[in-house]
């Protein structure tokens, strides 16, 4: 018997099988997942448009914890929701990111701390549909569901995408999904919005994109 396990080719069907069977379970608990209600959402950095489409819905009463990864400068994050009045308390920013892989990457850790089975992901249409492989890849093989929710962008997309890396990105999404079942980094910079201080940061100075037409030198 043990003979018959040190042959390769016994190694080679045990990790077959094993894949075979990871990756039905992970299809059932997805097919779950997706019939439950969305537990949190992620807006991903590239167009302060996403962050004012998010305040705007948290105004309206959406309650949901939200995450935003790598996204406007944080005061101007901040002004976006003082602005429409939303509420911060459970709104959370990310900043170790710096590609749509990292986007998820650094996000991870903090979704599965929420316990979040089912996520809504704010990009722009410009962004697919690497956006969309990369989370289900990424998140899906966490049993995270994922539904994409498209802001249209203004003027000069933020993104630019084309074949070849999306290709790149998915192969290597590949193998981080499997790497991350048991390595997971944890970004060290994700803090509360309302953490944020404007007075500090007024003092230090800090620019806002155009499109949030937020003046930054006015004084609370």
């Amino acid at each position: 018997m043990f003979r018959v396990l040190l042959r390769p080719r016994v190694w080679g069907w045990l990790l077959l099988l094993s894949v075979a069977l990871w990756t039905s379970s992970l299809a059932t608990q997805l097919y779950r997942h997706s019939q439950r209600p969305v537990d949190a959402i992620l807006v991903l950095g590239g167009s302060i448009r996403r962050e004012i489409v998010v305040a705007e819905a948290v105004a309206q009463g959406n309650d949901l914890p939200v995450l935003i990864s790598h996204g406007a400068q944080p005061p101007c994050t901040r002004l976006v929701f003082e602005r429409a009045a939303a509420p911060v308390d459970n709104v959370w920013l990310e900043t170790c990111a710096e590609s749509t892989f990292d986007n998820y990457r650094y996000s991870l850790p903090t979704l599965k701390k929420w316990q979040a089975q089912r996520v809504v992901v704010m990009t722009s249409p410009t962004h697919l549909p690497r956006a969309a492989w990369l989370a289900k890849i990424l998140l899906g093989s966490h049993g995270i569901w994922v539904d994409m929710r498209l802001v249209e962008e203004i003027g000069i997309p933020g993104n630019n995408e084309n074949r070849l890396k999306t290709l790149l990105d998915v192969e290597r999404s590949l193998a981080w999904a499997l790497v991350s079942q048991v390595y997971r980094p944890a970004c060290s910079t994700v803090f509360p919005l309302a953490s944020v201080d404007l007075t500090k940061w007024r003092q230090r100075g800090f620019t806002c994109e155009r499109q949030a037409e937020i003046d930054s030198s006015i004084s609370p």
